[in-house]
């Protein structure tokens, strides 16, 4: 994105229980009375998880941002970005500063997010595939384990479906990517029933919130689940916040020249700069990129704003020195690295994600977590936290102990993979693994240069070092790496559907041409054998 300190942040989740509260084990709870699990049946003994021992069990709230980099925070060192109620929760908790995401779109991060699982398991491989009827939520764990339960926000996954899911007692969605503004069409289901969009939908979703927690059964453990529309495109801040950084002034990052590393540079990173998701062609040339930044900034602060409206509601009920708090991006997004917008890519700005948790009494205050914790790692966490051991079939860890300062065995790498999308057409089929120093990008279906980068030496990504004869062995090492984690998860193989949606797959004719093959990959004509 535009040139800010490389720092990270994932995830905001709120961990919530009363004092004095019982072990959630030994709850009554609804089960599966709500108006999701109603849709679905009754839950299977499957779904009861083995409590965990002497556990202090909390409530949850889960709070994940669409589209939200892991730098553009006051807390991160951005130059000019207001984050006062973000910048408190890292302040007062833990930053988990090279948290990712293993698949960065939105609907399969978020079934990565529900499930514990990669891609390539729960098969929500684009957005426009609902989730298997087969797949289990942690909301689903959590109901079996006496919780009530909330989702509040957009679901996206089944592309226009707003209808009640598994797992959520009360339900408050909309179809597809929603609306920022109230018009003749935005509506909301709210636990089956049609209701009109009154307002600015980052602030209107709050609303939901704060009345469910209002009304909920305060005998009972809760999980809320808020998934808001912002900061997605199209970026649209609230009235009060409009025009806040129009007049600041914006710089490309480095990697943004397309002369940097032109050796190094993949031909499709190269011919997306003039496509739909490229610096020389974005949306087809309709917008101002720079201002494009500007407002998604903008947009940002009324998540700032319900950020705050949550903590000062747990903290006027005295449940904050009970809570666990998290915010969480679905992903990141890339404001012109490498010449590119969006995001998909397995780069830094695409990958990296703001992860914060806060818990009082629990959490260290202010500690920073360099490890690698993503997505996956969600579900295991929430249950952990609720006093359940996650199952077996999640492909996550919990982070709870590392999060605490605790020293515990921790991956030292994590895979990443994005199946080619008919929609979007420019960016290719990729698997990657991303450890803490290297990161080895393997891509498929295309006659193309893979990449390796050294991120301690190169944060940004400038200098590709797949043809660098001093890391042959480093890449020989990530490939085998990423093949045993394909084969150990079950994910030799490529999901396939049915095409769905338009395309996006012009350019622009006044844009740069094809670009031409790698140089590693010409050479003079060979004897015969």
């Amino acid at each position: 994105m535009f040139r800010t300190p490389a720092t990270t942040l994932t995830i905001l989740s709120l961990l919530t229980i009363s004092p004095g509260s019982e072990p959630i084990s030994a709850r009554p709870g609804k089960g599966q009375g709500g108006q999701g699990a109603a849709a679905n049946g009754q839950a299977s003994p499957s779904l009861q998880l083995t409590p965990v021992p002497n556990a202090q069990p909390r409530n949850v709230v889960f709070i994940l941002v669409d589209d939200l980099r892991y730098d553009v925070f006051g807390f991160t060192g951005h130059p000019f970005i207001e984050t006062p109620h973000i910048d408190a929760l890292a302040r007062g908790g833990v930053h988990f500063s090279s948290a990712v995401v293993t698949t960065s779109l939105c609907s399969p991060s978020r079934a990565s997010i529900l499930t514990g699982q990669y891609a390539h398991g729960h098969r929500v491989i684009n957005n426009n595939e609902p989730v298997s009827p087969d797949l289990r939520f942690f909301s689903q764990y959590l109901q079996m384990g006496g919780y009530e339960t909330a989702f509040v926000g957009k679901w996206h996954m089944g592309h226009e479906t707003d209808d009640p899911q598994r797992g959520f007692d009360h339900w408050v969605s909309f179809s597809g990517q929603g609306q920022y503004l109230p018009g003749p069409k935005t509506i909301f289901n709210v636990n089956g029933r049609r209701v009109p969009q009154k307002g600015y939908i980052t602030d209107e979703l709050t609303d939901y919130a704060l009345d469910w927690l209002q009304e909920r059964d305060a005998e009972q453990p809760f999980m809320l689940y808020l998934s808001h529309k912002a900061v997605h495109d199209n970026f649209t801040p609230a009235e009060r916040h409009e025009g806040r950084y129009a007049k600041q002034q914006i710089e490309w990052p480095p990697s943004f020249d397309p002369s940097t590393d032109p050796d190094g540079r993949p031909m499709w990173v190269k011919n997306q700069r003039n496509s739909w998701h490229g610096v020389d062609f974005a949306y087809y040339g309709r917008r101002d990129i720079k201002e494009e930044y500007r407002r998604y900034l903008e947009a940002v602060l009324a998540v700032d704003d319900s950020v705050g409206r949550v903590v000062e509601y747990l903290r006027k009920e005295g449940l904050l020195d009970s809570t666990v708090i998290m915010l969480m991006g679905d992903n990141g997004f890339v404001w012109g690295e490498h010449g590119l917008v969006d995001k998909r890519t397995a780069y830094e700005a695409s990958m990296l994600v703001p992860l914060v948790a806060y818990a009082p009494g629990l959490f260290p205050e202010g500690r920073t977590v360099e490890q690698i914790v993503a997505n996956i790692d969600v579900a295991p966490t929430v249950l952990e936290a609720a006093g359940l051991q996650p199952p077996s079939d999640m492909d996550g860890q919990s982070f709870l102990d590392l999060a605490q300062g605790k020293e515990v065995p921790w991956r030292d790498s994590v895979l990443y993979e994005y199946y080619w999308e008919r929609n979007f057409p420019q960016t290719p089929t990729m698997h990657a693994l991303r450890g803490q120093r290297y990161k080895y990008i393997h891509y498929h279906g295309i006659w193309d240069l893979d990449e390796l980068y050294d991120l301690q030496a190169d944060p940004d990504e400038m200098k590709n070092l797949i043809n660098d004869p001093t890391q042959k062995e480093v890449v020989q090492k990530m490939n085998q790496q990423l093949f045993d984690v394909l084969e150990e998860t079950d994910g030799m193989h490529m999901p396939l559907y049915r095409d769905s949606g338009g395309q996006n797959n012009l350019r622009g004719k006044e844009g740069p041409g094809a670009a031409e093959f790698p140089k590693s990959f010409l050479s003079d004509p060979k004897p015969p054998r």
